[in-house]
């Protein structure tokens, strides 16, 4: 823009510079582009208070806005919707393995508790239970108080709807050690793995999903009344399990990674008992027995050949290589071009001279013995 005013053209200046005449009325449309996608962003984030640009990425991308974690974050940043930076807590050593640690859904399960309050000061208390493979958020019993007996209930309910697990971990808690739960845990046949006094951590599933139910729900809900809160906490943990997504399950939701990881473990049962009812449970394939064309007499010693198990004498290999010989000598009179041993036609002819002379020879030797 400064050329004209001093006097010099557009197309001379940009010539000078080296730049096209449509660079002057270029115009950005990326602001275009990103209006619906930040007016939606704006909008679960209004949603979701607590979720950061991945997981809004990911619904996002559920609402046909697609994009990378890099673009994401940039619109994030622009926006404006920056989470408040939590308290650095004090981590703990985490290497060492826990106890009857989950290798499939349904396995373990993890309960413990969670207080809070109505707002006339009614106190809540939360049973929350938890499938440590699949991250489920199987059970959330609300109630003023919840002694053994009713922890016996709500277990004995997800016992008849999904089966009774391989363990169940625990603290040393009196709701959880009481003789009533203990008899029915070994009248159910399942395992107990309680943790030691004072490592909460060792509860490491459970406590991070009531580290997510009190961020996302008990923190930003105003309960009046206990049935409130049993309707908006099951709410939650109904969001939690089939729309949340999980990091740590490659940012699938709950429910979706337990669907595939059973049809994948159906798949794996499909195959495996079709090979079983082919060739038997245990043992090997069977092998195809071996023709007996051309075998020798048992106790007669077999000749090593690396193309047939039935022995050659010298006469056939000369007879053999004098044939193809001479059908490459033909093949190069017809004008094909090379002989079909790849030979080419002086070294043909040496061969096929040499073969005819060792024939002789043999044929000599052959009328000798006759005599």
């Amino acid at each position: 823009m400064h050329a004209p005013r001093r006097g010099v053209s557009q197309r001379r200046a940009c010539t000078l510079m080296t730049v096209g005449r449509s660079a002057l009325g270029y115009r950005s449309r990326l602001a275009e582009k990103d209006a619906p996608v930040l007016t939606r962003m704006a909008a679960l984030s209004a949603q979701y208070p607590r979720y950061g640009y991945r997981r809004i990425r990911i619904f996002l991308g559920r609402d046909g806005y697609a994009m990378s974690a890099g673009r994401a974050w940039r619109l994030w940043r622009r926006a404006g919707l920056q989470l408040p930076r939590r308290r650095p807590r004090k981590r703990v050593a985490t290497g060492r393995p826990r106890p009857q640690a989950p290798s499939g859904a349904n396995q373990v399960w993890a309960i413990d508790f969670v207080f809070d309050a109505c707002a006339d000061g009614r106190q809540l208390k939360c049973l929350t239970v938890a499938d440590e493979f699949t991250k489920e958020g199987l059970a959330i019993e609300v109630d003023g108080r919840i002694r053994s007996g009713r922890v016996i209930e709500v277990l004995t309910r997800l016992v008849s709807q999904r089966g009774a697990p391989a363990h169940l971990r625990c603290d040393n808690g009196p709701e959880f050690v009481a003789r009533a739960v203990l008899k029915w845990i070994v009248d159910q046949g399942i395992g107990t793995a309680f943790i030691d006094p004072g490592k909460p951590w060792q509860n490491g599933v459970n406590e991070s999903f009531n580290g997510k139910f009190r961020d996302e729900c008990l923190s930003l809900e105003w309960f009046r009344s206990r049935a409130e809160a049993k309707v908006v906490i099951e709410s939650w943990r109904r969001h939690y399990t089939t729309l949340r997504p999980h990091s740590s399950l490659g940012y699938l939701t709950p429910a979706a990674f337990a669907a595939t990881f059973q049809h994948q473990a159906a798949m794996s049962a499909t195959a495996t008992g079709r090979d079983a009812a082919v060739h038997g449970a245990s043992a090997p394939r069977p092998v195809a027995p071996p023709s007996r064309k051309g075998h020798p007499k048992p106790g007669a010693e077999v000749p090593v050949s690396s193309r047939s198990s039935t022995p050659r004498s010298e006469k056939d290999r000369i007879l053999r290589r004098l044939q193809r010989t001479r059908m490459g000598l033909a093949l190069q009179e017809g004008g094909f071009g090379g002989s079909v041993v790849g030979l080419g036609g002086g070294v043909a002819e040496v061969r096929r001279q040499r073969d005819a002379k060792r024939l002789e020879e043999l044929a000599g030797r052959a009328g000798g013995r006759g005599t």
